[in-house]
Order: C-alpha cells, then sequence, then structure tokens
C-alpha cells in the first residue's frame, strides 16, 4: 500500500486508472444469465461533435447509473456510439470546400462521399476521447457509427418494411425547407422564435368597381407575385358581398378570385387574406379546397424565381420584401408599415428563417401511435420528472406525417430505385428492397437521403444486431432489451425519444397491425427516460458560442479534474431542471475532492491498519464497550446517507443524493466526528476503534461516492488498502463493490453487539451545536482566533452531567481555558441559547473594554437607523395593504429580530459598564 500522496493531482490520478480500467477491460458487458441484467445507450453525439457542457451533464448521469449497477452485482452494459449528423456533417465539408473554391457538384456525388468520409474519419473520434477523459465507462469494443455496413443495412431494412406496411408514401407536399442546407426539414427541425417584423398594409383594387379597394395586412409583401385568390371569412359582413367577384394583383397583373374561407382570422389585420398557395401551409390548404392556382416565385436558395417577373428575378428574398414593399408605395398601393411581434419558424441546425415550399418528399405515417401513447399513459414506461407525459402525450395526440426524406448526399440513402427512363410517378417503376435491383444499369437509384433521426430512432436494438443477428446477438438482443433507462434531454423528446418507442414498438417482435398489453410491455425500448436539465448561464440564457458563455469543459477539467466538475455540477442540478452554471460551483467540486483527499490521507498517516479491510474486518476492529457518544451519532448518519444514496440513486434524484453525500462527508464527518476522535484518540486503548469507525466511515463512503466521482475514489480506495492485501479480481476495483444499504450495515453492526444508540447520538448533537454556539459567541465578539477565553454556562441536571463530562474535549474544540458551570444566570455579558443550556463568555478576560464599548455603541446605533425604517414601513398602511403576506411576515420578522439583537447588546454594554 502506497502512501497517499500530500497533493491531490487529478490529472495525474484520472490518466492512471483511465488507463488501468482499460487495460483490464472493466467497461466490458457479458450477457450473464445469472445476473440481473442493467443496460443503457448513449444518446449518439454527432460525428461533429467536441465536448459541450451538456454532454458533461448527461453522460455523468448515465455513468452514476451504470457503476452504481455494476456496484450492485448486475451484468450491466453502457453502449456507445455516435451519429453521422446529416446537415452539420455535409454543411462542415462543404465549407471546407468552399475554402478551395469549390462545391460538391464541382466533385460529384462519390467524390464528395470519400471526402467526407476522410473528414468523419479525422474528426469522428474527437469527442469518444473526451468522454473517456471524463470517466465514461462505455464498453468502448461496442462502438457503433450510424453509417456502419451492420446499422445502414438495418435502416434500409426498416424503411422496406414500412413501405411494404403502408406507412411511408411518395407526395408532392407542403414541407418546411431550409434555403440554407437546401434540403426538406421536419417540423420538429423548425425552431420557433419571437421577431420584430413589419406589417405591411397595402390595398388591390376591385376588378369590376375602379377606385374601390380592399385592404390587406401581410408580413410577406415579396410573396405577392404567387398571389392567386384573396380570403375572406365567409361570414364577414364587410366582405361577404364580394365573395365570387375579383380583384387586381398588383404585379405581375392579373385578376384573381375573391374567395370565402373559414380559416381566415376576422380580427387579424383588416381581416383579407392574400392567398399565396405555394408559400404557406394553410394558403395550400385553402388553395387546394378551392381549386387556385399553385405559383412558385422562389428559388430553392430563398432567391426569387422568374415567375415574379424580371424585376424581382435572382434577388435576394428579404431584398425583394423592401423592393415589393417600395414599388407597392410608387403604385399608391401601400397604406403604411408598422412594428409587428411574430413568431417566424427557423432551421434548427442553419439558423436561417425557413420556407414552406411545395415538394416531392417522402413521408411516414408514425406506426403505433396508440400503443406508444399507452406504453407511457400506463406506467410501462415512467418519465422522470413525470411532467414530461403531458408533453409527450399531447405529441401523439397531434401528430403529422414525417417528412423523411433529406436533399443531402451525407447520410443513408433512400433504397428506392426507378426504372430509368420511366415515369417516376408511377409505383410500378420504382424497385424497393434492402440490396437493390440486380440490373443497376436499368435504375436510378433516388438521389435523397434519410433524416437523420429516421436512423436514429433504431438505435436501442439496431446496435444489437437487429434485424439479422447471429446466434450471440440474438442472445443479447434479448438479455439486454429492454433497455433499463434512457437519460436525454427534453429538447430531443420529440425528435428521438417518441420515435425510438414508436420504431421499437413496430419492429420488435413480429408485424401486428395493433397490439396487447403484455406485447407492448414486451416491445418498449426502455423502462425508464429521465430527462436532465438544459445548462444555461448564470442570467437563465441558453449557452452559445454567439454570446461567449460557453465554457470549454476540457478547460474546466483541466482546471478543476474531471471528478470535480462532475461534483460541482451536479450539486448545481436539480432534477430535471435547468442547471444555471457557474465556474465557482464547479469549484466547489474539485474543494470537495481536497478534503476528501486530505480525509483519507490523515486516517493513512494515522496507522494502526489491519490486513483484512472487507467489511466484517473492520466492523470487528469497533469495540462496543468503547462507544461514544459521538460514534453513535457518526454510525446512524452514516445507515441514514447508506439509505438516502440508494433510495435516491434509484428515484433518479441525483442532486438529493449529492448533497446527502456531500453534508455527511463535510459536516457529520469531518466537523463532526474527526474533530472530537482526533482528542479521544490521543488515548492509546481507544485509537484503534476510533481509527476503525473512520474506516468503516470512510470505506462506505467511497463506495456511495464512486459513482459521482470515480477516478480519486478508486485511488482512495486502493490508497487506503479497502482493496485488501490478497484482493481477488472481483473485488479489487471499487466498482465491484456494493455500499449496501443502511440496514444492511445495521444488522452487520448488531451482530457484532454494536447497537446505534439514538439518544447518544442526538447527545452528540446537541454537544456539536454547544460548541457550534460557543464560537459563534467568540466570533461576535472578534475571538475567533483566540485560544485563551474563558466560559460558563448554566444547565439543568442532565446536561450538566453531559457537559461535565466532555468538558476537555469541549475546552480544545471551542478554544477556551476554562468551561465552568454556574447555578444562575450571569448578567451584562454575552450570552448564546444552546439546546444544552445558556453559554456565558467572560469579555474583562479578553477583550479591550474601551473598544468594546465604542463598538458596541456603533453597532446599536447601526441597529437603531433599521428598526426606525422598519417601523415606518411597517406603520405605512398602503405596504400592508398591498404588499404579499410572505414579504409583510418577513419584515415584521426582521425587525423582530433587531429589536432582540438591539436588546441583547444593550445588556452586554451595561456589563462592560458596571
Amino acid at each position: 500500500m502506497e502512501a497517499i500522496a500530500k497533493a491531490y493531482e487529478p490529472q495525474k490520478v484520472e490518466t492512471q486508472w483511465r488507463h488501468i480500467w482499460l487495460e483490464h477491460g472493466c467497461f466490458k458487458a457479458h450477457a450473464d444469465a445469472d445476473k440481473a441484467p442493467f443496460s443503457i445507450v448513449i444518446p449518439p453525439p454527432n460525428v461533429t461533435g467536441v465536448l459541450h457542457m451538456g454532454h458533461i451533464l448527461n453522460n455523468t448521469l448515465q455513468d452514476i447509473l451504470v457503476r452504481h449497477a455494476r456496484q450492485q452485482g448486475k451484468a450491466a452494459l453502457w453502449l456507445p456510439g455516435t451519429d453521422h449528423a446529416g446537415i452539420a456533417t455535409q454543411t462542415r465539408v462543404e465549407k471546407e470546400l468552399r475554402k478551395e473554391g469549390l462545391t460538391r457538384h464541382d466533385l460529384g456525388r462519390e467524390s464528395f462521399l470519400k471526402r467526407a468520409i476522410q473528414w468523419r474519419d479525422a474528426h469522428g473520434g474527437i469527442i469518444l476521447e473526451q468522454l473517456k477523459r471524463l470517466g465514461v465507462s462505455c464498453d468502448w469494443e461496442r462502438n457503433v457509427h450510424t453509417l456502419d455496413e451492420g446499422y445502414s443495412r438495418a435502416v434500409r431494412y426498416a424503411f422496406v418494411q414500412l413501405f411494404q406496411r403502408g406507412y411511408i408514401y411518395r407526395g408532392k407536399r407542403m414541407v418546411n425547407w431550409c434555403p440554407a442546407s437546401l434540403t426538406a426539414l421536419s417540423d420538429e427541425e423548425v425552431v420557433m422564435k419571437p421577431q420584430c417584423s413589419k406589417l405591411y398594409k397595402m390595398r388591390y383594387e376591385l376588378a369590376d368597381e375602379s377606385g374601390v379597394y380592399l385592404e390587406i395586412a401581410t408580413t410577406r409583401p415579396e410573396t405577392l407575385m404567387g398571389d392567386t385568390a384573396v380570403a375572406v371569412h365567409p361570414e364577414d359582413e364587410r366582405y361577404r358581398h364580394l365573395i365570387g367577384r375579383h380583384c387586381w394583383r398588383p404585379f405581375p397583373r392579373i385578376r384573381i378570385p375573391i374567395i370565402g374561407d373559414a380559416h381566415v382570422d376576422r380580427s387579424f389585420g383588416t381581416g383579407v387574406l392574400k392567398v399565396t398557395p405555394a408559400h404557406d401551409k394553410a394558403d395550400f390548404e385553402i388553395g387546394q379546397r378551392h381549386g387556385l392556382q399553385v405559383i412558385d416565385v422562389l428559388n430553392p436558395d430563398g432567391t426569387l424565381n422568374e415567375k415574379a417577373g424580371p424585376e424581382f428575378a435572382g434577388m435576394e428574398r428579404f431584398a425583394a420584401r423592401k423592393e415589393a414593399a417600395r414599388k407597392l408605395a410608387e403604385m399608391g398601393l401601400l397604406i403604411g408599415e408598422e412594428p409587428y411581434e411574430n413568431a417566424v419558424g427557423f432551421s434548427e441546425r442553419a439558423d436561417v428563417p425557413i420556407e414552406p415550399r411545395l415538394s416531392e418528399q417522402w413521408f411516414l405515417k408514425y406506426p403505433k401511435v396508440a400503443e406508444a401513447r399507452q406504453a407511457v399513459s400506463e406506467g410501462l414506461i415512467r418519465f422522470h420528472p413525470e411532467r414530461w407525459a403531458k408533453t409527450y402525450l399531447h405529441w401523439l395526440d397531434n401528430i403529422q406525417d414525417w417528412c423523411i426524406s433529406r436533399q443531402l448526399w451525407w447520410g443513408h440513402r433512400i433504397p428506392v430505385w426507378y426504372r430509368r427512363n420511366a415515369d417516376r410517378s408511377d409505383p410500378a417503376n420504382w424497385h424497393i428492397s434492402v440490396e437493390g435491383p440486380d440490373d443497376t444499369e436499368q435504375w436510378e437509384q433516388d438521389p435523397d437521403v434519410l433524416d437523420t433521426w429516421a436512423s436514429s430512432w433504431l438505435w436501442p436494438f439496431a446496435t444489437l444486431g437487429w434485424p439479422e443477428p447471429n446466434a450471440q446477438q440474438a442472445r443479447e438482443l434479448d438479455f439486454w432489451n429492454p433497455t433499463s433507462v434512457l437519460v436525454t434531454a427534453p429538447d430531443i423528446i420529440f425528435f428521438w425519444v417518441a420515435r425510438m418507442i414508436m420504431a421499437s414498438l413496430e419492429f420488435k417482435g413480429e408485424p401486428k397491425v395493433s397490439l396487447k398489453h403484455d406485447e407492448i410491455e414486451q416491445r418498449i425500448p426502455f423502462r425508464d427516460v429521465y430527462f436532465n436539465g438544459l445548462i444555461r448561464d448564470a442570467k437563465g440564457r441558453k449557452m452559445s458560442k454567439s454570446l461567449g458563455n460557453s465554457p470549454d469543459p476540457l478547460h474546466l477539467i483541466d482546471k478543476f479534474g474531471a471528478d470535480g466538475v462532475r461534483f460541482g455540477l451536479l450539486g448545481i442540478a436539480p432534477r430535471g431542471q435547468d442547471v444555471l452554471f457557474s465556474e465557482e460551483r464547479v469549484e466547489q467540486g474539485r474543494n470537495f475532492c481536497n478534503k476528501l483527499w486530505n480525509a483519507c490521507r490523515f486516517r493513512q498517516m494515522s496507522g494502526e491498519r489491519s490486513a483484512e479491510a472487507h467489511l466484517s474486518s473492520i466492523i470487528d476492529r469497533i469495540e462496543p464497550s468503547k462507544l461514544a457518544a459521538n460514534d453513535h451519532a457518526v454510525l446512524a448518519r452514516l445507515n441514514e446517507t447508506l439509505d438516502q444514496a440508494a433510495d435516491g440513486l434509484k428515484a433518479f434524484e441525483f442532486n438529493a443524493v449529492h448533497q446527502a453525500l456531500y453534508t455527511f462527508f463535510w459536516n457529520d464527518f469531518c466537523d463532526g466526528y474527526l474533530e472530537f476522535s482526533k482528542i479521544r484518540m490521543k488515548d492509546p486503548l481507544i485509537k484503534p476503534h476510533c481509527l476503525g469507525i473512520q474506516d468503516l466511515c470512510l470505506r462506505q463512503l467511497l463506495l456511495m461516492l464512486h459513482p459521482f466521482i470515480p477516478f480519486i475514489t478508486e485511488e482512495l480506495w486502493h490508497g487506503l488498502g479497502y482493496a485488501g492485501a490478497n484482493p481477488s479480481q472481483q473485488s479489487y476495483f471499487i466498482q465491484n463493490v456494493s455500499a449496501g444499504k443502511g440496514s444492511d450495515l445495521e444488522s452487520a453492526l448488531r451482530n457484532r453487539g454494536i447497537n446505534v444508540d439514538k439518544e447518544a447520538a442526538c447527545e452528540f448533537s446537541n454537544l456539536r451545536e454547544f460548541v457550534s454556539k460557543a464560537r459563534a459567541l467568540k466570533a461576535q465578539q472578534g475571538l475567533a482566533a483566540r485560544r485563551n477565553v474563558s466560559f460558563s454556562y448554566t444547565a439543568d441536571t442532565d446536561s450538566h452531567a453531559l457537559i461535565d463530562r466532555e468538558t476537555d474535549s469541549l475546552k480544545s474544540l471551542i478554544g477556551a481555558v476554562t468551561l465552568e458551570f454556574v447555578d444562575k444566570a450571569v448578567e451584562g455579558i454575552p450570552a448564546a441559547v444552546a439546546r444544552l443550556g445558556t453559554l456565558y463568555l467572560d469579555l474583562d478576560s479578553a477583550v479591550d473594554t474601551v473598544a468594546e464599548r465604542a463598538r458596541l455603541n456603533k453597532e446599536i446605533a447601526k441597529l437603531d437607523k433599521h428598526i426606525q425604517a422598519s417601523e415606518a414601513r411597517l406603520g405605512n398602511k398602503v405596504f400592508i395593504t398591498k404588499a404579499p403576506v410572505s414579504v409583510v411576515e418577513g419584515a415584521k420578522a426582521q425587525l423582530s429580530e433587531a429589536q432582540s439583537k438591539r436588546e441583547e447588546l444593550m445588556q452586554v454594554l451595561a456589563g462592560l459598564s458596571k
């Protein structure tokens, strides 16, 4: 057993153990039928990505769960992987090409994909290596990439099956179009953002009544060249007499009909709607109902085309907006412009306003929607926090068909081939299969790829060999599925979580139109879903590079260590709520690790260790006859903390477990037990007993802390010899040993004749409070550093006996030369009331009375001003009647506290004046 180094060096410790764990295969998963399974599939990070704070939180939580499962003796699998990130990766590669003056079309599809693969291979493993630095304990040999051949085959198979079952179809429909990425997007990939827009009010002249106009309000005058009607509500008395007539579209000038449609919002603008079927989803539906012509005036990149007229052709859409408004004004048709707050859809990836666009795309009617609803509403899949279930169910109730095709080259190419020189709109000319046609000369594959989410929704089972597993994969698929828990962020509840549930219900097992309750239970992809909060800055803003408020996680790991970052972050991550990041709180994580290191080093330096470090051997060193109040107290709190940790992890209360462990170690063990036991250990007969209790506490504490801070706990576990003198492979690593529950430890102690005395524990709690009150009293008088002050106290008979028994320890802890019992209260000197009695501080022996009188008079003057202001505030009827009750009660409490403090200081001042 090597000596624990004087200084904690996280980089050295973490590098060492990271290599040892991988060399020993500590994270390899085995489908052991004699063990209970526990499995997690990692939310695959984008292959383009680097570690950000969201990854830190999400993967730390997963690591806690899987390490805890290993400690419980479960067969544990944490399966890693990366997502090919269709739009993001293609955008990165095209950016590199532009530096060379090239486009993907210059290279051609095959050469572009080779470049993309080279880029992926150069950058794709970066985030996985960064996760290893965090201590992530995945079975790294199982790493899956969504473009791996086996996984790609599963994606093609799923497409073919869904097409054959009638879920996938091809059609020309209105989609969300990204003018920057030049691809369709699903509804979930559109982010609505509040915008300060303009509302343009213009007028269209009636075709059959010169000089009479309809006033129209719009935010998009640049699309009026695609107007094919003007609509009013059929029940709007202002306009219904105009239905069936025509008006003039200003430019290109053409007669368009005035129609009646109930979709029109009579309260918006003027109550008259310009209908542009090619550039608005609602307008398209109106056009379908009324048989209107569809005129697309925009190019895919957002510029206007020749249908907009020669003066607009080639113009950028927002420039065209200004030009259209200018031209309307020139024609005398622009009534005015006014500010208008509205929500505009932006492409999630490219962060540009999307365009509704009529486009030929592949669509998916979601399978097993009713069963996906049932799985959550009936508790077969549990959401944590539960409130996200309502969000999930609301989305299912309003679900729309999914546009699954993307106009990209990087990704899973759609497994559909068209007969060359034939009508592609005729399904008779389609070939849809996993492998493709034999005679490729006669067929041409669809150029589009699938939406990235249309591959990752298969993640929980396609990563394990589905749909064509070999014998071993089949056993593992049955063993590990359903997975135990999914840890993810709520912003992808629709993108990924809901879709995985539907895919799993559809594909796991024989095809069925509907499923019964027990069949749903067998096919679900996971049993629990924990939604971690999003990490924001201290002002509550989402972190982004543009705001400059997103810290570099690797810099934080370099500065505070991976364990420090993990523990510090969890301290500010309440269950399922957004995290307000603070580097100071992360620093507290490092401080905790330092204190743990020093406490363990202190224990090692205290000597007198046993060669055996098993739990039973440690308990054997505790002597029942030598148990003192502080022993009972720390053992009682240890049992409570064990239960809090076990129950908290089961309920996904990570922050609560963090607080319980922090409190026990810092307050109960260090500030409480060690402080008192240091004094007791001066007795050589009692010292081995005290060290036995220290070993028990530290052993159990390291086991509880290990899932949270794995590197330092592994180092200290071995440094303190808890792996044993001759450890087996099973017990060598801390991850193979369970902390157990408080009831288990209590039973083991009882078998050794150690019964935790709750009354004795209460006595110690009172002694600690007595010390705390005395120290506070010294600090109030500016005497915190003095060790020669004198105290007296009054107490009842039982408390007097307890204090008298512990007088030497109390004097040492308080920093006092005397602690004497008096039979009546001492007037005129500083006092503090504790549960054991009232403490009195003798100032004459330690204080310059002249200076102290001046200080007290100054404090009393401050309190007088505060009391006067508080009384005036509470005397104000407006404040009393209009302020919230809690505010009024708080003001009263502050006044009462100030008055009590003043009275106390006046008594002390009177005592000094005698």
